[in-house]
């Protein structure tokens, strides 16, 4: 099998812990064959979506924590996407207009034949933190609105709640707004743009104390350990990237019964891999970007999740 990695470029990744190169050393192990595009490497020529891809390969033994973890091997191939036996699409957000129109790209790929996980469209048709309403069972009271009023409201009916923008990330943006907060107008006006950008305000759950839950599914199944990403003292946020600490624990019952009934649903989509944010008994997040945790969990428990998902991409190419 040839993979081509829609990726970040390979020098601003930290190898040693990166999720994306944990697959890429699975696959490599199996034999499978891998190369690499930037997202503006993509484009359309005459109407097939080709990219200009380098073929790499990861050098066993090598450094992860240095700049030689990869060779390239040979020059640049401009090459069709439905040339590929697999697409993995692994760009960072932003979730800019740049990364909408690959998502377009990749979608027409998919229709001449390329096999794309995530698949363009169910990355766009899912954003990340909007998604949790259709699973409104699981998740706490939510309100996602631009209205300055609405929002007031909703504060002073659950008098503790977390406000963030709809497209943050790693914790950028958060706040939670206590029953007295003297800077609750300048808060809201700050994100909303004073009512121009719509944002997501939900009740406060106490239970992040005890860690923000990060549950990968792969291939629709939940990998057995959720890493928990524990604050900082006095810190609301528990994402790694705002200092919080990734602890691996068992799934839940609770958090099993949230795969369990969410994860078939995306993968009949096209979402080969996801990433629940969990506080508490709480859904909080659907991540389809590039969802991370593979290295920590592996390395705190006795489950390789990077293989496992190597076998989920084999499975779902049937190669």
């Amino acid at each position: 099998m040839h993979v081509l990695f829609v990726i970040d470029p390979l020098l601003s990744l930290k190898a040693y812990k990166d999720s994306s190169v944990a697959m890429m050393r699975a696959l490599q192990a199996r034999g499978h064959a891998l190369s690499v595009a930037l997202l503006g490497d993509m484009y359309i020529d005459e109407g097939t979506v080709k990219a200009a891809t380098v073929a790499i390969d990861l050098p066993a033994g090598a450094d992860l924590h240095g700049h030689a973890w990869w060779n390239e091997r040979g020059s640049r191939t401009e090459s069709p996407l439905a040339g590929f036996d697999a697409v993995v699409m692994r760009k960072d957000p932003p979730f800019d207009m740049e990364y909408v129109y690959a998502t377009h790209l990749l979608e027409y790929a998919e229709a001449q034949g390329a096999r794309v996980f995530n698949s363009g469209a169910a990355i766009r048709n899912h954003p990340e933190k909007l998604a949790i309403t259709e699973f409104s069972s699981f998740t706490s009271p939510t309100l996602v609105s631009r209205d300055m009023a609405r929002l007031r409201a909703f504060h002073a009916t659950h008098q503790d709640v977390i406000v963030k923008p709809l497209d943050g990330m790693g914790g950028t943006g958060i706040f939670r707004l206590q029953k007295v907060e003297p800077n609750l107008g300048s808060i809201l006006e700050t994100l909303t743009d004073n009512g121009a950008r719509t944002i997501m305000a939900q009740r406060y759950i106490p239970e992040i104390v005890n860690g923000d839950k990060r549950i990968l599914l792969i291939g629709g199944k939940p990998v057995p350990y959720a890493l928990a990403r524990i604050p900082l003292a006095g810190e609301t946020r528990g994402n790694l990237a705002a200092g919080g600490r990734g602890v691996a624990r068992p799934l839940s019952a609770r958090d099993r019964e949230i795969a369990e009934t969410i994860g078939p649903k995306l993968l009949a989509r096209g979402l080969l891999l996801v990433g629940l944010d969990v506080i508490g008994d709480y859904l909080t997040e659907v991540n389809v970007t590039s969802p991370t945790c593979f290295v920590e969990i592996t390395e705190q428990t006795d489950f390789n999740v990077a293989d496992f998902f190597a076998t989920a991409l084999e499975q779902a190419t049937g190669l």
